[in-house]
């Protein structure tokens, strides 16, 4: 896996602006923040984020891999000041679940997500090196 940086663009924080990789590609469907039983633990935007990180990985599992496989995330988010707000406590939970491994990112305010207490959903992309 290459991290894209061009020489005189700032670093971003976070993320990466692009991701070169060569394997087993893996789709993974936009994950909420409730458990594998479909039960919510919190109503908390961070709690939530944590929650379907932690789905995303389970389901990584399932296919050989880990959070450094991943090389997109795209994120939904129901309140962008919601999101701003919980900068300190989000990045602390994300490098509680993916470590401090960092792949192309987007943020995408929505109107909505379908299940109606879901703050926040989340799908992946990883790259698993050939077996």
């Amino acid at each position: 896996m290459q991290f894209l940086q061009p020489p005189d663009w700032a670093r971003p924080r976070g993320y990466a602006n692009g991701v070169v990789a060569q394997g087993r590609l893996v789709f993974i469907s936009g994950q909420i923040g409730w458990d594998g039983q479909g039960r919510f633990a919190s109503d908390d935007f961070v709690g939530q984020a944590r929650q379907a990180l932690s789905n995303i990985l389970a389901i990584l599992v399932e296919a050989g891999g880990s959070a450094e496989h991943v090389v997109r995330l795209t994120w939904y988010i129901v309140d962008k000041q919601e999101y701003l707000a919980s900068g300190v406590a989000l990045g602390r939970a994300y490098r509680e679940v993916m470590g401090h491994h960092f792949p192309a990112m987007s943020v995408v305010q929505v109107a909505a997500l379908l299940e109606d207490r879901a703050r926040v959903e989340i799908e992946a992309t990883a790259v698993l090196p050939e077996v």
